[in-house]
């Protein structure tokens, strides 16, 4: 699933469809992006500490997305993350 969500967000980039949350964060910028990947690493942390497993699963659902927002945006692939990630473990 994040890989067609990856692929879904770098369509909005290319796109810009009218009305597209993702199109409008990717036009806002690095300080939209950056902001929006903090509060829900906040969130996240908060939904750990106490808001149960549901809510955790939604923030971190949120947290993934806006990084692969973040990713799109610097021009960086999911492959190279996996990439990264398969290196650290071989």
């Amino acid at each position: 699933m994040l890989d067609q969500l990856f692929t879904i967000i770098e369509e909005r980039k290319a796109n810009t469809p009218e009305g597209s949350y993702t199109a409008r964060l990717l036009a806002a910028g690095d300080d939209t992006i950056l902001q929006k990947v903090g509060e829900e690493a906040v969130e996240v942390i908060l939904a750990a500490k106490g808001q149960g497993d549901q809510r955790l699963i939604e923030e971190t659902a949120d947290l993934f997305y806006h990084t692969l927002v973040l990713l799109s945006a610097h021009g960086v692939t999911l492959d190279e993350v996996k990439a990264e990630l398969r290196r650290r473990h071989s």
